[in-house]
Parts: C-alpha cells; sequence; structure tokens
C-alpha cells in the first residue's frame, strides 16, 4: 500500500507538473488567471513589477501563437501597426522589456515616462493593487532611470533588432525642474530621432503641479514650443507627437484644450485618453481604496471611453489613442467605437497576465467580423 500511495503520489505531482509547463508554455489564459497571477499577486506589488520588467526584459515569457490577422492592421500615424493593443506607459518604465513585449502581442510598445535627470520617484510603499475592484493605486512619481540611461538603451536596440515593434516615448518632467517646458523640449530633442511617436505627459497625478499644465494658456505655450522643438528635428521623418491628457477634466477644460489644439502653432498628431484618475468611485470595495494617487483599471473603463467620445467631438476627430479598463475586447471595442485609432492596457495584465493581450485580440477581431468591418478603421468612432 505504501509503494502504491508513493507511486500515485509520484505520478499526480507529475502530470500536474506537465500540465503546467505545458498551459505556461501555451498560454493558457485560465492557468495564468487562475494559477500564476495568483500567486505573483503574494508578492509586495512593486516587487511583483520589477519581475514582471524582469522576465520580459529577458524574454522569459513564451511568445504568443495567436497570429494577428489583416483585419487588426491599422495605419495610422505614418505607421502600420501589426496590430491595435498596445502596452500603455507606466510598465516599462526604462525601456527594458520592449523585446518581450513585442514577444507576448503588442502592436505598439510605449516606454516612461522618463525624466530628464534620474530622479527616485516617491518614497515607498507606492503601488496598492485593489483585487476586488481589477484595479491599482499608484504614486510612483516619474522614477526614472533618466534621459542618457533610456537613450543608450534603446539606440542599442535600434542597432541591433531587424523588426522592431513601433515604439512610443513618454516624456515627463523631474520634481524639482525650474523649468518644465525645457524639460520636455529636451526630450524630444534626445528620443526624437529614434522613436516612432513622443507623448507629452502632463497628466500624471503624483508630480506636484503637472497636471496645470493643462491649462489652456500654460498648454498654448507648452505645445508651441514642443511642436517647435520636433519640427526643428535634424531628421526627415519627423515622430508624431502625443498629448496624454487626465481623465479629471470638466467640460469647460476640455473645451479649452481642444481649442488650443485647434491653433496651427500647437496642432499636435493625437491624443492619449487617459492618464490615472484621482476620483475614487463609490463602488471601490478595497481597503486601499483610500490610498492616494492615480487609480487605474476596470473602475476608470467607462470615464476613458466618455473622455474619448468627448475629445473626438471637441477636435474634430483627432487620432486618439484609448485607454483606461481594458481587459476584454468588448472593452476596446468600445473605446474604438468611442473614437479611439488604437487602445492601450495595463493593469488588466496585474489579474490576468500576458494571455489577456491576446484574448483581447481575439476578441476583438470577432466582433469586427461580427459587425462587418473589413478591419478596425472602419469601425473608429461608428457609435450608433
Amino acid at each position: 500500500m505504501s509503494r502504491k500511495l508513493k507511486s500515485l503520489f509520484t505520478v499526480t505531482v507529475a502530470g500536474y507538473a506537465t500540465y503546467g509547463v505545458l498551459s505556461f508554455c501555451k498560454g493558457n489564459e485560465n492557468f495564468y488567471k487562475n494559477t500564476i497571477m495568483p500567486l505573483v499577486r503574494k508578492i509586495d506589488p512593486e516587487n511583483a513589477h520589477k519581475l514582471a520588467v524582469f522576465a520580459s526584459k529577458y524574454r522569459l515569457i513564451p511568445k504568443s501563437t495567436y497570429k494577428d490577422s489583416e483585419i487588426l492592421k491599422v495605419n495610422i500615424f505614418g505607421r502600420q501597426f501589426s496590430n491595435p493593443v498596445g502596452i500603455a506607459a507606466g510598465f516599462d518604465k526604462d525601456g527594458e522589456a520592449v523585446l518581450g513585449l513585442q514577444d507576448i502581442g503588442f502592436g505598439f510598445v510605449e516606454i516612461g515616462s522618463i525624466t530628464p535627470k534620474p530622479q527616485p520617484g516617491n518614497e515607498k510603499p507606492r503601488v496598492f493593487r485593489l483585487a476586488e475592484d481589477h484595479a491599482v493605486i499608484n504614486r510612483y512619481g516619474f522614477n526614472s532611470e533618466g534621459h542618457d540611461d533610456v537613450l543608450a538603451r534603446i539606440q542599442n536596440l535600434r542597432r541591433n533588432e531587424k523588426e522592431l515593434v513601433v515604439l512610443g516615448v513618454n516624456l515627463g518632467k523631474n520634481k524639482t525642474s525650474v523649468d518644465p517646458i525645457e524639460d520636455y523640449m529636451e526630450g524630444i530633442k534626445k528620443f526624437g530621432t529614434i522613436a516612432d511617436y513622443l507623448v507629452i505627459n502632463v497628466s500624471s497625478p503624483n508630480t506636484p503641479g503637472l497636471r496645470s499644465m493643462q491649462n489652456k494658456d500654460i498648454l498654448r505655450n507648452l505645445l508651441s514650443k514642443v511642436v517647435e522643438a520636433r519640427n526643428n528635428l535634424p531628421i526627415k521623418e519627423k515622430p508624431c507627437l502625443l498629448l496624454k491628457l487626465a481623465p479629471d477634466l470638466s467640460m469647460q477644460e476640455k473645451q479649452d484644450i481642444a481649442d488650443v489644439l485647434k491653433q496651427k502653432e500647437c496642432r499636435v498628431d493625437g491624443l492619449i485618453v487617459c492618464n490615472t484618475t484621482v476620483d475614487r468611485p463609490s463602488s471601490l470595495t478595497s481597503e486601499w481604496k483610500g490610498e492616494t494617487g492615480g487609480l487605474s483599471g476596470k473602475p476608470l473603463k467607462d470615464m476613458s471611453t466618455e473622455m474619448i467620445r468627448d475629445m473626438s467631438k471637441l477636435t474634430g476627430r483627432m487620432p486618439i489613442i484609448g485607454v483606461g479598463g481594458i481587459s476584454t475586447g468588448q472593452d476596446a471595442y468600445e473605446k474604438i467605437k468611442a473614437g479611439a485609432c488604437l487602445v492601450q492596457l495595463y493593469t488588466s495584465m496585474v489579474y490576468e497576465g500576458p494571455p489577456v493581450v491576446a484574448k483581447v485580440k481575439r476578441e476583438l477581431e470577432q466582433l469586427l467580423k461580427q459587425d462587418g468591418y473589413k478591419n478596425v478603421s472602419e469601425a473608429i468612432g461608428q457609435e450608433k
């Protein structure tokens, strides 16, 4: 009996181990969601984030087996995207994990926010999981290795990789900067020759005074100078310039921003809508809901979609990258129909792992076909 029990135990363990390895390698969605990610969430949130970046940096996560179909291709910003699903800024802050993120199926990768000088960000703890709400609160505060280190890393990547995903660089300002506009202009000069697009991030809630730069007079001065800096780059093919906005804006503030964007000297190429929110919906139940910082994930979904709809109308359908609360193809589809040409996710990876990328793409493809669209672009802004 003892030998039989030992034999049964050995066979059972071997069976579970084999199943686990196969599920991991094949990117089994349920295995990640129900087994791997709950284990990862037992680790401190910031350490879990570092672990995820490490795994992506060294390409430890198996490549996605999902093949992007023609229906998912998007031509925008003078670039062709193999699919419209990207990773939002904040995951790969220093450009370490680009190839690993490309492996799991993202159509584009946005790194940053990157500040001119290295800075540590805010004191820890500064990241909190709201598991019951499928959300995260962070107050990182632009922790960054600085322009020079990240620039060297991306230059090396460009030299050594023949095929590289569309790459965006999100620019921020140093916390103690005396001239924030100069910080952004310096970022454009540094990264303008190696990025497919650049993002002016004036919407993080975790850097004092940053969001005030969305004020129409300050924004007009900022955009006129960064647009000029981009236009003066010593290259023929200039990177696209995008502005990332906060969700916590009144309708008048949205209108003011749209009015600034319509001025020729301030005309950027697109918007990213939106950053994290300082709002705390009454639906939140987690013990961490009272922490200060930016809230992301499922509670932001509808607020983000509504803002995409508003900014698309107010700007005359300026190209928009929609971000906030995407965890399904339906979530992405709603943002596209509201006016987004591309979408980004991040928080859903905390809860579902890398397979969520393929899931969103597969479900989006099914929805587009179901409604008779031949490609993503046909569905942009087509709400009924």
